[in-house]
Order: structure tokens, then C-alpha cells, then sequence
């Protein structure tokens, strides 16, 4: 066999090889998947008032392209993937009552804060998030004793805004507090963010992109508007809201894909309406995301026992093809059971696609308004940045940080 001859068929095989399971490359499609979230941030354009768009009509490509810059991040700080999901159910059933909507509550109450004295004993305040009463952890004999509303001072104070520094705090606080010497150090454990924070990281954009349009910066404008849209997209997706993400506790494995990127990908440019209405003004942020989010977990059921269900009547050689992506191929839902599974869901995937749009131009929208309407006219030409980045540099180094949809 000529060596060329040999060489090719050596690929073919290694091709295949790498394509056997079902779902492994279409389910590391991430979020809305490239395609969606493009789509959903250049739509988002066109739901503004006349005043925004000599901004962002010219910027709307790069509105588009950036709308997965948040995506690329997670291939460079593990602090990026718990903002695009929140486990909710983690911490109990609707309405989620007990879970803090403030993120600096939820992490005082969720976390354990550890002293360590100067004769090396270690002191721990751990919270009953339940009843906000301080527990004394077994492993730990000392207790630090401090009031709740003291307590939230002091995390408040001293570790929020080192936060991202942490888990080792100076122990000046704790000191303060006690008007003493006694501690050397300060550990703080965090029990909640690894659960996801997606509607505390919308209300923290929401508050910058605002501070953005009052200081008339239009490259941080657009970034921002950018990153947002993304999140806003994410909680828009049910998946996004529950700990079984991707179908791993039902044996539904790689329905995360499937839902949100297959179905979009297929049917988006034929058939979706995308006349959404006209952004409006949120009256009440925080309420608003949370809303938001509530609203996704409450369709998570019919994701999955919907999906579930028609796996079982829908002939089983017709579920999954082989198609070419990115000259490999691929297991992916067939068109027809993409659609059988589009319609027994009574198209919720265009709704809550349909849903992002408008929620991501209101939530420009409200920025803007609520930096007191700035005159846009005069940042229009003011764009300086790239479409590329060192973003697209990162994600080509390939570790990535935080969980897999097929994990």
C-alpha cells in the first residue's frame, strides 16, 4: 500500500475512534452553543430604543462575536463557570425562600469562617443558614462567639472585598471585632458558590454596565453589554438552574446539548419569530433575574421526563446520526427526533430563546436609563476594540475550569 494511501486510512481510523460515543462532541457544545448566543445578542439590538442605537447598531457585530467571550473565560479562572449556572434545587424546592438574595448574605451564611489564634487553636462561626444561628462544628471544639448582624459586618468589612484573594484573610478584622490580639489568621471556607451564582453575577453586571454608561465609556459599554447578554441567555435555559445539568442523575446524558444547542441550530432560521416587542425598563433588578431564574427551574420536569418519554416510543435507530462537524463526525439528535422532541415540548426552547432576547435589551435598556439616558451620539466612532482577543488565545491552550456538560 503507497505510504500516502496508508497514511489516510491510519486518519479514518482515528477518526472514527474518536467519534464513537454518543453525544461526546456535540455535547461540549457550551450554553446556547456559539450559535444561539450570537443570535440571541444581535437580536437583543433591535428590541432598543432609537437614543441607544447610534452605539449599539454600529457595534452589533461585535456584540455578536463577543457574546461567547464569556464561554472562553472559563479557560482562565476558575472563578468563571459557577456565573453561568445556579444549582438551585441544591438548596431545596421552589420558591427557594431561605436562600439569600443578597450574594454577600449568601456567602456569610454559607460559609465557615475559621480564626487561628496566636497559641495555634483554631475558632470556627459556622451558620444554620435555616435559622441563622450560630452551630458549633463538631470538628472544631472553639467557637467564635459573635452576634448574626456582627458577624455579617465583619464579612461584609473584611472578607468581601478580598474575596477573590482568599481563602487566607489577615486577622485584622476578627481582632477589631474582639479588641484584642488573639488571632494570627483567618480561613474562610465557601459552601455556596460552588453551586452556582448566576443571578447574583447578573444583578453585579447589571450595576456595572449601569456605571459604565454614566461614565460614558463606550469600549467598557460594549463589553459588558456583551457578557451580560451571555449570562442573561444561560438563565434562560432550565439546565442552567438544577444540580442533574446534563441529564447524569436520569441516564439522560448529554441532554444539555440536545435542548439547547441541536434544537436551536436546526430550526432557529426557519421557524422562530423573533418579533419580541420593545425592550422595557426594569423596575426592580434583583426581582427581575431571580424571576428569571425561577421561571427556568420550573421547566426542568418537562425537559427531562418529556425527553425521557419520547426516547422510549420514538423508533430508536432514528434517534441519533452521524453527521460532519468540523471534519469529524458526529453523534447528534436526528432532525426528525429533534423535532418530535421540539414539538411534545410545545416549543419551549423559541420561548425562552424569544424570552432572552427581549430580557437581555432590557436589561441595556435599564443601564442606560438608570445612568440618566446619556447622550450616545457622542461615543458613536468612539469604539476601539477588537473582535479578537487574547480570549481566543486562551481557549486554544485548552484547560478549562469548572464542570463539563458531559462530567
Amino acid at each position: 500500500m503507497p505510504r500516502r494511501t496508508y497514511s489516510l486510512v491510519v486518519l479514518c481510523i482515528v477518526l472514527s475512534l474518536i467519534t464513537a460515543a454518543s453525544f461526546s462532541e456535540a455535547s461540549r457544545t457550551p450554553e446556547w452553543g456559539f450559535f444561539g448566543h450570537k443570535r440571541i445578542n444581535r437580536l437583543a439590538v433591535f428590541t432598543l430604543p432609537e437614543q441607544m442605537l447610534p452605539l449599539f447598531k454600529p457595534a452589533i457585530e461585535y456584540l455578536t462575536e463577543h457574546a461567547v467571550d464569556a464561554d472562553k473565560r472559563r479557560y482562565a479562572t476558575k472563578h468563571e463557570a459557577v456565573r453561568h449556572y445556579i444549582d438551585i434545587d441544591h438548596w431545596g424546592e421552589l420558591p427557594f425562600n431561605h436562600v439569600p438574595k443578597d450574594f454577600e448574605r449568601a456567602l456569610a451564611l454559607f460559609s465557615q469562617v475559621s480564626g487561628v489564634t496566636r497559641r495555634g487553636d483554631t475558632l470556627v462561626a459556622e451558620w444554620d443558614y435555616m435559622s441563622e444561628n450560630i452551630r458549633l462544628n463538631s470538628n472544631h471544639p472553639g467557637l467564635i462567639k459573635m452576634r448574626f448582624v456582627d458577624y455579617l459586618d465583619f464579612f461584609g468589612d473584611f472578607i468581601m472585598p478580598n474575596y477573590y484573594d482568599g481563602p487566607n484573610f489577615k486577622a485584622d478584622g476578627l481582632n477589631r471585632f474582639f479588641g484584642s490580639d488573639t488571632f494570627e489568621q483567618v480561613y474562610v471556607t465557601d459552601l455556596f458558590s460552588e453551586h452556582g451564582i448566576l443571578p447574583y453575577n447578573l444583578i453585579s453586571y447589571q450595576q456595572k454596565l449601569t456605571q459604565a454608561f454614566s461614565d460614558y465609556n463606550s469600549d467598557r459599554i460594549l463589553r459588558l453589554a456583551a457578557d451580560i447578554g451571555h449570562y442573561i441567555g444561560d438563565a434562560h435555559v432550565p439546565l442552567h438552574t438544577t444540580v442533574n445539568y446534563n441529564g447524569q442523575l436520569t441516564d439522560q446524558i448529554g441532554i444539555h446539548a440536545f435542548w439547547e444547542s441541536r434544537i436551536p441550530e436546526l430550526f432557529a432560521d426557519d421557524y422562530y419569530d423573533y418579533f419580541v416587542g420593545k425592550a422595557e425598563l426594569i423596575e426592580d433588578i434583583p426581582t427581575f433575574y431571580w424571576h428569571m431564574v425561577q421561571e427556568s427551574h420550573s421547566l426542568v420536569d418537562s425537559v427531562l421526563i418529556i425527553e425521557k418519554r419520547l426516547s422510549k416510543t420514538f423508533p430508536a435507530d432514528r434517534q441519533y446520526c452521524f453527521e460532519d462537524r468540523n471534519f469529524i463526525n458526529i453523534s447528534q439528535a436526528c432532525p426528525e427526533y429533534a423535532a418530535a422532541y421540539d414539538e411534545a415540548m410545545e416549543g419551549m426552547v423559541e420561548k425562552r430563546f424569544r424570552a432572552a432576547i427581549r430580557a437581555i435589551g432590557s436589561a441595556w435598556y435599564t443601564a442606560w436609563f438608570n445612568a440618566g439616558q446619556p447622550d450616545l451620539h457622542a461615543l458613536d466612532g468612539a469604539i476601539t476594540i477588537q473582535v479578537k482577543d487574547s480570549l481566543d488565545e486562551l481557549k486554544s491552550r485548552g484547560r478549562f475550569y469548572g464542570r463539563q456538560h458531559w462530567d
